[in-house]
């Protein structure tokens, strides 16, 4: 597949895997990508298993990435981790603003931007993830949300951050449901959000930005979804618990 941006894929843990579960699934995945070089791959393990896995990609094209990290470099925040402790491990990449966060921890666009600042300041590169409720898209407001979302969640960055940064566009009513956005709903909000980041970074950068899209994503959706012009990867869950079902999304979409 001919994308004018290369596909990065990431796979996003949640609470799953303890540290020899994490072992065992990386050591499939190499197994199955070892030659891969089209799409960009990451893992992101929970906190617990990070350096266990940096161990392990390190001779291979996986990238590692972190679920979340502190807004703040150190100090007095119980439960916390910072961006130079994910460097530590080699942590090339982080989740930001996923949607299960918005919704249990309550993470504002502030918050987010904060984190996307912190973590460019430690050169990890976020993905920060937006997206609308069932009811927001049935009531005719995603764009409204997602302008509300981009513009609160990227404030402050320069185009020169932005082109080290992903975004990741997950329907909240296509996570973990089994329902998904048809490649016709993905590109339009895809398109959208490009749009947008042209106003905000202007033209060349929201061209070189990267747009994931996250919700259901499965090896049997994943061509359709990867051959929409502004669709650039995929943020994939539970499917991504599964070295097979993992490498499968990703051998489809090229």
């Amino acid at each position: 597949m001919n994308k004018e941006r290369k596909l990065i894929i990431a796979g996003n843990w949640k609470m799953n895997k303890t540290a020899a579960e994490a072992l065992a699934l990386v050591k499939g995945l190499k197994l199955e990508l070892a030659n891969i070089k089209e799409v960009d791959v990451v893992v992101c393990p929970p906190f617990t298993a990070l350096a266990d896995v940096a161990k392990a990609v390190l001779e291979s094209s996986i990238r590692l990435g972190a679920q979340n990290m502190s807004e703040h470099n150190d100090g007095a925040f119980t439960g916390e981790i910072a961006a130079g402790m994910l460097k530590e491990f080699s942590v090339r990449y982080v989740i930001l603003g996923h949607s299960e966060r918005r919704q249990h921890q309550k993470e504002s666009d502030e918050l987010i931007s904060k984190k996307a600042h912190a973590a460019h300041a430690a050169s990890l590169r976020p993905i920060v993830c937006v997206g609308e409720t069932l009811a927001e898209r049935e009531g005719g407001q995603m764009q409204k949300v997602l302008t509300t979302q981009i513009r609160g969640s990227l404030a402050g960055l320069t185009p020169q951050q932005m082109d080290e940064t992903v975004l990741a566009y997950e329907p909240i009513w296509a996570i973990g449901t089994g329902r998904h956005a048809t490649s016709a709903q993905a590109q339009e909000a895809h398109a959208f959000i490009r749009t947008l980041l042209a106003e905000l970074f202007g033209e060349a950068t929201a061209r070189r930005a990267r747009i994931q899209y996250g919700g259901s994503v499965k090896p049997s959706n994943a061509r359709e979804l990867m051959e929409q012009r502004d669709v650039d990867g995929a943020l994939v869950g539970g499917a991504s618990l599964d070295a097979r079902n993992f490498s499968d999304i990703i051998k489809n979409s090229i």
